[in-house]
């Protein structure tokens, strides 16, 4: 059994485990307020099948409720507590989409085909755990610090670590748990990274201490602010490679996936042990670009649907 990785660009990934679509921070733009994509197409429609949409706090680059729109109708979309109050373009997307917020130690389970009404591909069934995150939640340029940034654990075949937008912060491993595969940020739109964010080292530091099989770096080397392409270039193109280069010194046991803009990797997981067909830094498969085409049980305790 195996869980399949695709990175779109910037942090929307599409992991695929035991039959289940998960999309995670969907932005589907050429041009984001001064940003433009400077690498990777802007991903396809396929892109936007998904059973569960994972968003994991309100900055724009993050929760795009443009992007949303390419959701099929009914599809449910995670998002942090207090989201649906905070961000008006997401209310009006209540009568298209399936909203469902939650907190840190919330989860929920997700059905194969359950999210975009086709057919289960094997009729699994995966959970997805809600877990803090080291980030401003707010939406900005307004808003009070009213909606914690999340990252979340799908669990299935195998335990996946979305990380959202986090920087490090104390008991980290104790409140993601044992987990398979980390997807880590690297680094951001912009030539400087604030406080609340992992640049390649610490991504790599985090990386040390929670000792997945595998792990696929995302957040970087998508959106630059358009004409400061020449300033501090290095932190759009090398934030990558740094983080394969400094998880192999820190985290030697790990093996480090880096993908090109729509590119896929499926990480086996089999007795505790991890490995790869198709991608990273050894030998890639192109990704799959052809067409594939009420209430979802328990949240653990509350659930209400409704900067880089």
């Amino acid at each position: 059994m195996a869980v399949e990785i695709t990175w779109w660009g910037h942090a929307t990934v599409t992991v695929r485990d035991s039959g289940v679509r998960v999309l995670t921070d969907p932005l589907f733009a050429r041009r984001l307020a001064h940003l433009r994509r400077r690498r990777g197409a802007v991903p396809p429609p396929s892109a936007a099948v998904a059973d569960v949409v994972l968003v994991s706090h309100l900055h724009a680059d993050h929760l795009h409720p443009t992007s949303l729109r390419r959701l099929a109708p009914g599809t449910t979309v995670v998002v942090p507590r207090g989201a649906i109050a905070a961000v008006p373009g997401l209310r009006r997307l209540r009568e298209r989409l399936r909203l469902v917020e939650v907190g840190a130690g919330d989860s929920l389970p997700v059905r194969a085909g359950a999210g975009h009404g086709g057919p289960a591909e094997h009729g699994g069934e995966v959970t997805v755990r809600a877990v803090p995150a080291a980030h401003d939640g707010r939406r900005l340029p307004y808003g009070p610090q009213r909606t914690p940034a999340l990252g979340y654990v799908v669990e299935g075949t195998a335990r996946t670590y979305f990380a959202g937008d986090t920087g490090l912060f104390d008991g980290m491993t104790d409140a993601v748990g044992p987990v398979d595969v980390a997807l880590l940020p690297v680094g951001g739109w912009g030539p400087f990274l604030g406080h609340g964010h992992l640049d390649a080292g610490r991504a790599a530091r985090a990386l040390a201490d929670l000792a997945p099989s595998a792990a696929v770096p995302v957040h970087y080397g998508t959106y630059w602010p358009i004409g400061m392409d020449a300033v501090r270039p290095h932190e759009f193109h090398t934030p990558g490679e740094e983080f394969v280069r400094l998880a192999g010194q820190l985290a030697p046991g790990v093996t480090v996936h880096r993908l090109e803009h729509g590119e896929s990797v499926a990480v086996a997981i089999e007795d505790g042990s991890e490995a790869a067909a198709g991608a990273g830094d050894g030998t890639r498969d192109p990704a799959r670009h052809g067409g594939e085409a009420g209430k979802a049980g328990d949240i653990g305790g509350t659930g209400r649907e409704g900067h880089g």
